[in-house]
């Protein structure tokens, strides 16, 4: 095809696509005259993975860069391919230092200990979570610590249909794609459902079912 059908079909107008091929984002089409070139449906696909990863996972085109990177690379484990493109886009803040913080680190590495989790405290998702329950127990509700099981018993399950979902796809390009849009909007979903639980909870052990939200 050439750049204006791969222009519509993609939703990218084409001085973006020039840029992305400018910056070595996506690759250059094949060349059918001097002033031409062909695109296909690989040229389609890097598109929607790159506006996923910027749209969607607000990737700056650097980062975007490594995990494209990742992506070509045959040598990389499709495991590490997911997660490059996973620690890209997980929130990194461990929270102030301090005692709470270092207790809460405590806490990450026995939780992952004790459920066998293969992935490090000190990993992005592992200091995030250190960050979230320093901040409970500055706020004076580190008792929620205690929930830390029931919420990994849930992350497990939705992980496990997470990448089920992501399973189903075939391309590198849409693996990667599935895990951004899933860690982002899925989460979201996730939040959504957990509020919706809450109301009905509440509503069935207070008995204020009259109110919905």
């Amino acid at each position: 095809m050439r750049i204006g059908e791969l222009s519509r079909r993609s939703g990218v107008s084409v001085p973006t696509i020039k840029y992305y091929v400018r910056e070595g984002l996506l690759p250059p089409g094949r060349l059918t005259s001097p002033n031409q070139a062909s695109y296909d449906d690989g040229h389609e696909r890097r598109l929607r993975l790159i506006r996923a990863l910027l749209d969607v996972g607000g990737l700056p085109l650097s980062a975007i860069a490594d995990v494209l990177g990742a992506v070509d690379d045959p040598a990389q484990p499709v495991h590490e391919v997911l997660g490059t493109a996973a620690k890209r886009i997980a929130p990194t803040d461990g929270g102030e230092m301090g005692p709470e913080l270092e207790d809460a680190r405590e806490e990450v590495a026995a939780l992952l200990d004790r459920r066998g989790w293969q992935v490090g405290p000190d990993s992005p998702a592992g200091r995030a979570l250190a960050g979230v329950l320093a901040a409970l127990r500055r706020a004076g509700h580190g008792g929620f610590v205690e929930l830390l099981d029931v919420y990994a018993d849930a992350a497990e399950s939705v992980a496990r249909a997470d990448l089920d979902y992501v399973g189903r796809r075939v391309a590198r390009e849409d693996l990667v794609e599935s895990v951004v849009v899933g860690t982002v909007l899925g989460e979201a979903m996730f939040a959504a459902l957990r509020r919706l639980a809450h109301v009905d909870a509440s509503a069935r052990a207070y008995g204020d079912e009259g109110e919905q939200e």
